[in-house]
């Protein structure tokens, strides 16, 4: 190699090798501040892009879980106000039965008859309490059933079925209206008070089915979400053990590539000695 000191080949070469070493550095600089080996789509587009759609699904998971713990929360409130509905209906029950004793005072049986309408009082009390965040599918405010999101593309759909429990419908037969002043009266009751309470038994089976459904399906959102942000995470982020030794050996070789180009630079120093008198 000639000697000039007008073209430094060394130091070139040398220069080009601290470069080169410095922007790994900043990469694994990067990298560890980060905690992401993929942080942009200029680190690779490809894989950034992959997760950049995951990240999206997640994101609408998210959405489907808010909708999914709005349903477990409405079904909870309906369960225990249509439980509140039965256990009504057995102790009205008990009053109807009461006043089918012919052996009573009428006394008796006005005090009765009191409790029973009061308990009827607070059927609709407790029909018409049964709501959460605007929704209750007990007090007949609705006249279609209360769909969720089941899926990150809104495609698909978990419902709560309406029960209207209000009286004098098709689930709670007996009016607001009925007493139990008579005997015979209370006969004709009894009858009512016995299909609502099949009807309430039947339409709180169906609800707990459906909550249940709800509840095994958050399960496996959260499942799924789990999974997804887990696959994201193989895809993007950094080995930080990996990325710790990476950047001791970058700042050694960074460290060499310094001296290497101070050497190179000097070099055309022995230039000088070629003109040096004897």
């Amino acid at each position: 190699m000639a000697i000039s000191v007008h073209t430094n080949t060394a130091a070139l070469i040398a220069l080009q090798n601290l470069n080169a070493t410095n922007t790994k550095l900043e990469e694994a600089q990067g990298r560890i501040s980060t905690g992401l080996k993929v942080a942009n789509a200029k680190d690779n587009a490809a894989i950034w892009s992959i997760a950049q759609g995951q990240r999206a699904d997640i994101g609408a998971l998210s959405a489907v879980k808010m909708s999914l713990d709005r349903a477990t929360s409405v079904s909870q409130v309906t369960m225990s106000a249509g439980e509140s509905v039965s256990d009504l209906l057995v102790q009205i029950k008990e009053k109807v039965v009461g006043a089918m004793d012919p052996s009573i005072s009428q006394s008796s049986r006005d005090a009765l008859n009191a409790d029973f309408k009061s308990l009827l009082r607070q059927i609709t009390q407790v029909v018409q309490s049964a709501q959460f965040d605007g929704s209750n599918i007990l007090d007949g405010s609705l006249t279609a059933d209360i769909r969720f999101l089941a899926n990150e593309s809104a495609t698909n759909f978990i419902t709560l079925s309406v029960k209207d429990m209000t009286l004098g419908n098709s689930i709670v037969t007996i009016g607001s209206t009925a007493s139990i002043g008579t005997m015979t009266i209370a006969t004709t009751v009894l009858a009512r008070i016995d299909a609502s309470l099949a009807n309430v038994n039947s339409a709180l089976g169906d609800i707990g089915a459906q909550a249940k459904q709800i509840e095994n399906h958050s399960t496996f959102v959260n499942k799924l979400n789990d999974v997804l942000t887990a696959g994201v995470g193989n895809l993007v982020d950094a080995d930080l053990a990996k990325e710790s030794a990476s950047l001791q050996a970058l700042q050694v070789q960074q460290q060499l590539g310094a001296q290497a180009l101070s050497i190179a630079n000097n070099a055309p120093q022995i230039i000088l000695s070629l003109f040096r008198g004897g």
